[in-house]
């Protein structure tokens, strides 16, 4: 299979995942909803830890991107808050979980199918923040992303990305014998095809912190904080290992006085 395709491939992997229950497919509940208009709410970037609000700052008005964010567990969050949302994912179960729950609630939403290893469908400058939960494991080239994110942010603009550090990736499911190398690439095996679909997976990629971070700085990016956060699965979990880190970082340019806070 050629390179072109396999974001394609791993879209239908997930929308396979979401049927069966999978638990980053399982969209917010009305309460849950209701909660967050009465001000208490919490997204997520990686598994456990939730995004200090001080990274988000007063949402009310703003424009917020979610990268590979469907699925309907943070944007509708962030449209309760007053936020106004588009959605741009490759799945199109995720992208369903948005209908329904936009419609559920009554929020108009803007839901655009595509792919964010291509050159997003948005003008220069449009967003004040873009929410990017863990996700860039499924591309195998990430530089291009931070370009387009810089690119669409406006100046003082947030990006917020949840990103695997790899550390996973060197076990199989469940064991903790080292297994693979680093940096992990799917489509390097030639075998891959056999193995995606005995085990149901999809095509995965490791970056190191150079590509994470560094490739934030070269497309501009000023990074204002980030903390690590563990998996949610054993035994690695049971180890309290770290394998995944969240970033804030920012266009540059005029940074509203509220967003400096923290």
């Amino acid at each position: 299979m050629k390179d072109v395709n396999y974001t394609r491939y791993n879209a239908q992997a997930i929308d396979r995942w979401v049927k069966e229950g999978w638990e980053w497919g399982r969209p917010i509940d009305s309460q849950t909803f209701a909660r967050a208009k009465a001000g208490d709410w919490q997204v997520l970037l990686t598994p456990n830890i939730p995004v200090p609000r001080e990274w988000m700052g007063e949402l009310k008005g703003k424009r917020v991107l979610g990268l590979a964010s469907g699925g309907a567990q943070q944007m509708p969050v962030f449209a309760a808050l007053g936020a106004v949302c588009t959605v741009f994912d490759l799945s199109d179960a995720q992208l369903e979980s948005e209908r329904v729950v936009a419609a559920r609630e009554g929020y108009e939403i803007e839901i655009i199918k595509g792919d964010m290893t291509q050159r997003f469908p948005f003008p220069d400058a449009q967003f004040d923040m873009i929410f990017h939960p863990v996700s860039n494991c499924y591309v195998r080239d990430v530089f291009p992303v931070w370009e387009e994110c810089f690119r669409v942010l406006k100046p003082g603009g947030a990006l917020l990305s949840g990103l695997d550090n790899g550390v996973g990736y060197l076990f199989d499911d469940g064991s903790l014998c080292v297994s693979h190398a680093l940096p992990f690439d799917a489509l390097a095996d030639p075998d891959w095809e056999r193995k995606a679909e005995e085990y149901n997976d999809s095509l995965q990629f490791s970056h190191p912190i150079q590509v994470q971070i560094g490739g934030q700085l070269k497309a501009g990016f000023i990074l204002r904080d980030v903390y690590e956060d563990t998996s949610n699965e054993s035994p690695l979990k049971d180890y309290n290992v770290p394998c995944f880190f969240a970033t804030w970082s920012v266009k540059p340019g005029r940074i509203p006085m509220d967003d400096m806070k923290g």
